[in-house]
């Protein structure tokens, strides 16, 4: 509007002055002195006086005039549509998300007490295998005592099965005893290995178990390498199996979960490309690109869910963070103008059309609705509303000159 202003006001008072002025000569049909005589119908001079009149304003209500050299001084130039390829795009709304195996809880194996907590915050990043905290019972002590006691009686009970064996080899044993010891060893075996899983699960090394070395902690292990997204335990604290201590996510398989509304998702097809932005980290413009097209419509937003893969540079990862991102569409060739022959007014935008140019004075303009679509490299796509007359060319460079010369034949009009 700036730029139209500054165009309007230089044109308004070349134009608006000289049509203030009318010099009228003796004989024009205009009489100057004679305002008194009234009387005499029979002259002619009234008459004369309309003609003039329809002589002086002449042009039709909506053109816009302009002479050859306004034409040339404002380099206003005429021509015909182009066939433009313009990639055109598709605006939505979504968010940064992950698929549901990037996340994980991180929770005790067994009831127990936090103990030497690390110092972790929200946000920290932490390794698959490291050591979060430690958690205690005594029932840990227990549980490998019993292991080492099982493992104890298994030993004697396969020196005992052995002797057995010799005994009934030598027509000295009792095939009973056999049988009984042969019984337990399979029962005790069955304990031990029951033992060792529960060990091994709770992270106690049975291989290594020794008198010695019975511990009453267990470790806490990172189950992989990601951020720490929430934290809810601290030393002292007891815990359950069924309480969720810390989730950390794994930010490599980040992606796009886009909303598309139901008129364009027919539109959207696999590796398109996608440009977006996360407002709340600034105006650095992303890449990525349609991975998935969701099957379930949802019936309260009109909308199908679009996953994208995340490409190249990536924004720092903030869970369910608000994305606005464009899905670029396929190149297509498309009837399109510059873009300084459209001119916009409010909702409207239209283009001048003008009689095919002649070697005459003055040219006659004429605007035309039209829809705009997407603008490339200086040319926006353009829908007419109605067909262009024949011999009618359309102002390709210049529009807004025409436009500021059609206000000012308003403001003549008026005044």
């Amino acid at each position: 509007m700036k730029y139209l202003v500054q165009i309007i006001l230089p044109l308004a008072l070349l134009l608006l002055i000289p049509s203030c002025v009318h010099n009228h000569d003796h004989g024009d049909g205009h009489d100057h002195g004679s305002h008194g005589d009234h009387g005499d119908h029979g002259d002619h001079g009234g008459h004369d006086d309309h003609a003039d009149d329809d002589d002086h304003d002449d042009h039709v209500e909506g053109e816009i005039h302009l002479t050859q050299d306004q034409v040339n001084t404002m380099k206003i130039t005429f021509g015909d549509f182009s066939q433009v390829k313009i990639n055109d795009f598709i605006s939505t709304t979504g968010t940064l998300g992950l698929p549901p195996n990037a996340l994980t809880s991180v929770s005790a194996k067994s009831t127990g007490f936090i103990k030497n907590s690390n110092k972790y915050v929200e946000g920290s990043y932490v390794k698959k295998g490291v050591v979060m905290a430690y958690l205690e019972n005594p029932e840990f002590i227990q549980h490998q005592r019993e292991y080492l006691e099982v493992s104890a009686a298994l030993t004697f009970l396969f020196q005992e099965l052995d002797r057995q064996k010799a005994l009934l080899a030598a027509n000295a044993g009792v095939e009973k005893n056999l049988q009984k010891v042969q019984s337990e060893v399979q029962f005790k075996n069955a304990t031990l290995k029951g033992l060792a899983k529960e060990l091994t699960y709770l992270g106690i090394n049975v291989e290594q178990l020794t008198p010695e070395n019975i511990v009453e902690q267990v470790a806490i292990i990172s189950p992989m390498s990601g951020y720490i997204t929430s934290i809810k335990m601290h030393n002292g604290m007891f815990v359950e199996p069924r309480l969720e201590l810390l989730e950390i996510v794994n930010e490599n398989h980040l992606h796009l979960e886009l909303d598309v509304f139901e008129k364009d998702i027919g539109k959207i097809k696999g590796e398109q490309r996608i440009s977006y932005t996360v407002p709340a980290l600034g105006n650095t413009v992303y890449e990525g690109e349609v991975h998935i097209i969701g099957k379930e419509f949802n019936t309260e937003n009109k909308t199908v869910r679009i996953h994208g893969h995340l490409e190249k540079e990536r924004p720092p990862f903030i869970k369910d963070l608000f994305v606005d991102a464009k899905i670029w569409l396929n190149d297509q060739t498309v009837p399109a103008l510059p873009e300084g022959a459209l001119v916009r007014d409010g909702s409207a935008t239209y283009l001048f059309l003008v009689q095919e140019p002649t070697t005459g004075e003055e040219l006659v303009f004429e605007k035309m609705v039209v829809l705009p679509g997407v603008t490339s490299k200086g040319f926006t796509a353009v829908e007419l509303l109605e067909k262009i007359p024949e011999g009618k060319k359309i102002v390709t460079s210049g529009a807004y000159y025409v436009q500021a010369q059609s206000i000012v034949g308003e403001l003549e009009h008026s005044h």
